[in-house]
């Protein structure tokens, strides 16, 4: 059967609150005036992978459970202006939903609302296999009961990507993900030692790729065994939010990873999407054109001091990640 998605994003539909606060950690105050205005706008991790791989030009489809409420129907306009294909599921919890408190530094500290799923959710089984019969790829977004449908995923022949976002390479709940992913990609922020957990993905699981993202630090990426950093790139303009950088970078990655292209100019489209997300205040959701992305991409290439080496890497990390 030929594909008709080349990116099926199972999860991670949802509603933000943003809200500018004057510093994080906030003090205890019993009340503080917030400019700009408090909004909210949907757009969660899967909502922003969606958005960000069909920018891309990657034909794009989005699976998730969603409630039947207003939270809702903001998710589903999202989907319906930008021209994004939405599969959904009802949710008889209400749709999933966090409050975003982002500094003048563009830091973030997300409260999510964790009590919207309830242990019998699930993904029809059916409705997973059809979906997954015509698509090249899914990327699984962590979210509760997403991990179910990663067998009828496999056996359909999908490659298969997720973010463990900052999992601490202990919890068992990230572990079928961690596991059954062909592309893994993860935050540095709660390992201790980020090295040995991605090597740990791999040896563990099916991993062909491990990606740690490190915010202004890069990211480090682990393929054939070496691992390598991916320097961050400069954003065009000041960073003003880094909401959704690393749905960006995954976005970017999977351009370069679908298109048989090396890890590491992977990575550098993935550094190149997430430097672009730092500079779109959360209230937005503008993710970052193909044309714009490639452009840059190659501008940063032919700059390069180091070409890529032994398998394409960029630059091998001396004594590992610290």
């Amino acid at each position: 059967m030929s594909t008709e998605t080349d990116v099926l994003v199972l999860g991670g539909a949802g509603v933000d609150t943003i809200v500018h606060v004057p510093e994080l950690p906030l003090p205890y105050a019993d009340s503080y005036m917030i400019r700009p205005g408090i909004e909210t706008r949907a757009g969660q991790s899967g909502d922003f992978v969606a958005l960000g791989v069909n920018a891309l030009g990657l034909r794009t489809r989005h699976l998730d459970m969603i409630g039947d409420d207003h939270e809702g129907e903001l998710i589903r306009a999202l989907h319906r202006d930008r021209g994004i294909a939405l599969t959904t599921v009802p949710l008889p919890g209400g749709t999933k939903r966090a409050v975003n408190l982002v500094d003048p530094d563009g830091r973030r500290l997300s409260l999510y609302d964790d009590s919207r799923s309830r242990e019998a959710d699930r993904l029809p089984p059916e409705t997973v296999r059809s979906l997954a019969a015509v698509s090249r790829h899914a990327h699984v977004s962590i979210t509760y009961p997403c991990a179910f449908a990663l067998p009828a995923l496999r056996e359909a022949g999908l490659t298969i990507s997720t973010d463990l976002h900052n999992w601490d390479g202990l919890n068992a709940y990230h572990e079928p993900f961690a596991h059954e992913a062909d592309l893994v990609f993860v935050s540095t922020t709660a390992l201790a030692d980020p090295e040995r957990t991605m090597r740990q993905v791999v040896e563990r699981g099916r991993a062909e790729v491990v990606v740690a993202t490190a915010g202004a630090d890069g990211a480090y990426l682990l393929a054939d065994g070496e691992l390598t950093h991916v320097p961050a790139v400069e954003p065009p303009v000041p960073v003003v939010d880094s909401n959704g950088a690393g749905d960006a970078f995954a976005s970017g990655f999977l351009l370069g990873w679908l298109a048989g292209e090396p890890p590491w100019r992977c990575g550098l489209y993935g550094a190149v999407a997430g430097a672009y997300a730092c500079t779109v205040p959360a209230t937005r959701v503008d993710p970052i054109g193909r044309d714009r992305l490639l452009a840059r991409a190659a501008e940063l290439e032919s700059r390069m001091s180091a070409r890529p080496v032994r398998g394409g890497s960029v630059a091998p990390v001396a004594g590992g990640l610290a």
